[in-house]
């Protein structure tokens, strides 16, 4: 029998038989184990080595071992006995079981081993297994008896379709194909959606149920229509603030999590007032629960006040110092108590056996509650490191000494258990009959074999995380080489998950160290492969590390889950032979003029000072029928990104060369001279038409020649070298733009004109270069020749003008997916046809272009604000095909 407060009807808890009709008496003592091996996993794994791999374990195998299995096991339950649904069956349930178990150790596995495919299939069997774990809840609502707990089975099916969502994050953010641009957002979005909806839903509607249980008081009338508004609240927050943060849109996510918070207060409310001056029924399982649900109430109103005071790129490392506390204070407590009220009614064979496990369970009680919340305290409070290992020191203490009772509760009351034999009735009830003769002693090895296999694993993932972390550079006695005895130090910057330089040449047998500063808002680190590593890098912060002698290739990276993945790495090259191979086509020869190497680009860096971005307006075209220019071919050194130099092969001596302006009809007279030193060069304009043989030959240095074309058409038009290999004399800067006006056209406010093009690094037309060229994995993406100018110096208008943007890309190999952030296009021209007019009711978002194509779009700026264009391939614009429109009042 169970007392009367305990029954449903009354008190709102399920009744000791009705759990045990459930299944949960006996068929499932190997998930109770597993959920006590992750655990252990999981604290072992938080006083492992300091590494960020092994933090992104502790929290994960608690998280998505611990909490997870024991979220599938007791959401499946709770909801036969709160719809009065029959009982799935076994076999399908041991599936899912294993499913989830099995997709978390391949996530483990994967994002231990940096093997992405692996982590990919455990979050495919996470996603397949936690989906039908949704099916089967939602198929139990259909023809069951229902009841006034009912409404408690949407929290686990609101929670399956968070983790779903939170599993699909999470292999984008492991694998890297979230990519550094959206991150951050994603970062976000996946602690929240996981934390907030897998976690906090099941827990806030189970409290409904479980809270007056274990206070043994009669639920409030209002139970019910409170727990249906809490859901749409909390659910429908944490849907607007997920979304909100994938898409890096701050209000909407403040909007969620402040819905959501709303719910989580009405709720509370309700908890207080539900509680009364009587005697629980459990008060270790009550004070432990008053405190879970008191740090989720703490940690939801934090996040809200992060989320609103500060821009996500900046409040992701404090959000994500919320995550201990939310681990600790909310998951392990409600584990905790929910365990500690259930496991006595599950594990027992009546009165007197349910209140000696409780009376094991609940041994010194109070002062595990005091040390594991002074813990969480600890962790919470912004106080120095120490502070922060004494709080994980004191809530592992508390745990621990919980998992201590639960290993002896499992033992005693699983010697029982493990006897039964389970029989499902076509009511598909379970009832358990004692088998004599089977000894205690044979069930052991399963609990401690499940135990000693959670050691070992973590012995095994500690004893490989720990190699190579403190060693320092490889170096050898009589090390030969062009760098012997030479040291060199490079300056390294992490910021917008990318290190830069991306790649640093040295000779064999230089001493290398690395200044690394952090200059992005998240925290990152620095691994050299076989060698050194930094600490975590706040922003602004910075850490030398020593090489030593350099003797080999190697590779670093960020250590932090999925940062490799999605592009943080820097490649470390020896040269063994420092003899210059200029790798130029025949013909050509070109010398290092030591403006840059192929060292890779740091983007937020400064460019040289009196410098000045190229003038993007389009000049006016000039009086007359006939124009005249004289272009002279040349290498010119120009600074193509900040801070780096490159020795490029110039019109006029701009990479791209001068912009051309005239009207349909008119004539163009080039005068093309050759002042290169050694090499030949031609020219090609694509807005006239003529015989290629004469005005496109090859001039040898000191030579000239006259190209002379009608424009007959108007358009945005492409000019380059023609000269053979015309890859490379185009990917060197040989290409301009020719801007034919259609008759009639509109006058706007601004008028620019911009030229897309790849940025090759190295020595004009050396292998390496060249060999760039032919894979086409240039260094950057850029706008008339200089990567992020207009990122530094924007372009200005003010609101409500109106601007045409021209645009040509000049490749040589990529187009270009023109963009402007915050705009509508009503106008699209492109390759001397318009494909939309003012007046239209349509508006376009891209102007796409393949390679030499050409057109316009034009735009009205509603607002004062930051307006960003972009190459919307994110490749691109994240690697400096990105600029800025800045519109004032």
């Amino acid at each position: 029998m169970y007392r009367k407060h305990d029954d449903p009807a009354v008190g709102g808890g399920a009744p000791p038989n009705r759990f045990k009709a459930s299944g949960l008496r006996g068929r499932h003592l190997t998930a109770h184990l597993l959920v006590a091996a992750w655990a252990v996993l999981a604290l072992l794994a938080a006083v492992a080595q300091e590494t960020p791999v092994a933090r992104w374990l502790a929290i994960h195998l608690f998280l998505l071992g611990a909490a997870t299995t024991a979220i599938v096991v007791w959401s499946e339950h709770f909801a036969v006995a709160m719809l009065h649904a029959p009982l799935p069956d076994r076999r399908w349930s041991d599936a899912r079981l294993a499913g989830v178990n099995a997709g978390a150790v391949g996530v483990f596995t994967g994002v231990w081993a940096d093997r992405t495919a692996l982590t990919g299939v455990g979050c495919a069997l996470l996603v397949t297994a936690i989906g039908a774990h949704l099916v089967v809840l939602v198929r139990m609502g259909r023809g069951a008896l229902g009841g006034r707990l009912a409404p408690i089975a949407d929290y686990y099916r609101a929670a399956a379709a968070a983790l779903v969502v939170g599993a699909v994050l999470g292999w984008l953010l492991a694998t890297g194909r979230a990519g550094p641009g959206h991150h951050t957002g994603l970062k976000l979005a996946h602690v929240h959606v996981t934390l907030l909806g897998w976690i906090g839903l099941p827990v806030l509607g189970t409290l409904f149920m479980l809270w007056p249980t274990v206070l043994g008081v009669r639920m409030a009338e209002r139970t019910t229509r409170l727990a249906r508004w809490v859901l749409v609240l909390t659910g429908g927050g944490l849907l607007t603030a997920v979304a909100g943060l994938s898409a890096g849109w701050r209000p909407a996510a403040v909007t969620g999590v402040a819905g959501y918070a709303v719910g989580v207060a009405v709720a509370a409310h309700l908890f207080v007032r539900t509680v009364r001056r009587r005697p629980a029924i459990s008060a270790a399982a009550a004070w432990t629960l008053a405190a879970a649900a008191g740090w989720l109430v703490v940690g939801v109103v934090v996040d809200l006040v992060l989320l609103a005071a500060r821009p996500l790129a900046e409040s992701v490392d404090d959000i994500g110092s919320l995550v201990p506390v939310l681990l600790v204070g909310l998951v392990a407590q409600v584990l905790i108590g929910a365990l500690t009220y259930l496991l006595p009614i599950v594990l027992s064979t009546g009165p007197e056996e349910r209140a000696a496990l409780r009376a094991v369970l609940e041994r010194f009680w109070v002062p595990r509650l005091v040390v594991l919340n002074l813990g969480v305290a600890l962790l919470a409070l912004p106080l120095p490191g120490s502070f922060g290992t004494a709080g994980m020191l004191s809530a592992g203490a508390g745990g621990v000494a919980f998992l201590a009772l639960v290993v002896r509760v499992l033992v005693r009351g699983g010697r029982g258990l493990l006897q039964d034999t389970d029989q499902d009735t076509d009511q598909g009830t379970v009832q358990g009959t004692v088998q004599a003769g089977v000894s205690g002693t044979s069930r052991r090895p399963v609990l401690w074999g499940t135990v000693a296999g959670a050691v070992v694993t973590v012995l095994a993932v500690l004893v490989a995380n720990s190699g190579g972390d403190t060693s320092g550079g490889a170096s050898a006695a009589g090390t030969t080489g062009a760098g012997a005895g030479t040291s060199r130090t490079v300056a390294v910057t992490l910021a917008d998950m990318r290190i830069r330089p991306a790649r640093i040449e040295v000779d064999a047998g230089t001493a290398l160290r690395l200044k690394i500063t952090n200059t992005d808002a998240q925290r990152h680190d620095l691994k050299v492969e076989d060698g050194p590593s930094t600490p975590m890098l706040a922003k602004g912060a910075t850490r030398v590390l020593d090489l030593g002698t350099v003797t080999e290739d190697r590779e670093a990276w960020c250590t932090l889950p999925g940062h490799r993945a999605a592009g943080m790495t820097m490649d470390i090259v020896v040269n063994e032979d420092t003899a210059t191979d200029s790798g130029g086509h025949e013909g050509h020869t070109s010398a290092a003029d030591g403006t840059t190497d192929d060292t890779g680009l740091d983007l937020s860096a400064d460019f040289s000072t009196g410098w000045q971005a190229r003038d993007a307006d389009l000049a006016p075209a000039p009086g007359g029928t006939v124009h005249k220019v004289e272009l002279h071919a040349a290498h010119t050194t120009v600074e193509v990104a900040p801070g780096v130099k490159q020795q490029m092969w110039t019109f006029g001596g701009t990479a791209p060369g001068p912009t051309l302006h005239g009207k349909v009809g008119d004539v163009f007279e080039i005068t093309l001279v050759n002042d290169d030193e050694g090499m030949g060069h031609g020219i090609d304009f694509h807005a006239g038409s003529l015989a290629p043989d004469k005005p496109m030959r090859t001039i040898q240095p000191g030579e000239r020649l006259v190209y002379r074309f009608r424009a007959e058409n108007a358009g945005a038009w492409l000019y380059h070298c023609s000269t053979s290999p015309m890859l490379q004399h185009i990917g060197n800067g040989m290409y301009g733009a020719v801007v034919i006006d259609p008759p009639g056209l509109a006058k706007v406010d601004h008028e620019y004109v911009l030229v897309s093009s790849e940025l090759y690094l190295g020595t004009p037309g050396s292998t390496a270069q060249v060999t760039k060229m032919r894979q086409n994995t240039p260094d950057a993406w850029v706008f008339n020749g200089v990567a992020n100018q207009y990122s530094q110096q924007p372009l200005k208008v003010k609101a409500g003008e109106r601007a045409r943007f021209w645009v040509v890309a000049a490749g040589p190999s990529d187009g270009i997916a023109f963009h402007v952030v915050g705009t509508v296009f009503d106008t699209v021209y492109k390759e001397g046809a318009y494909l939309l007019k003012p007046g239209d009711p349509g508006g376009a978002q891209v102007l796409d272009l393949a390679t030499a194509q050409g057109g316009f779009v034009e735009t009205t700026f509603p607002e004062a604000g930051h307006y960003a264009f972009v190459d919307h391939d994110m490749r691109h614009a994240e690697a400096g095909a990105h600029g800025m429109v800045e519109v004032s009042e």
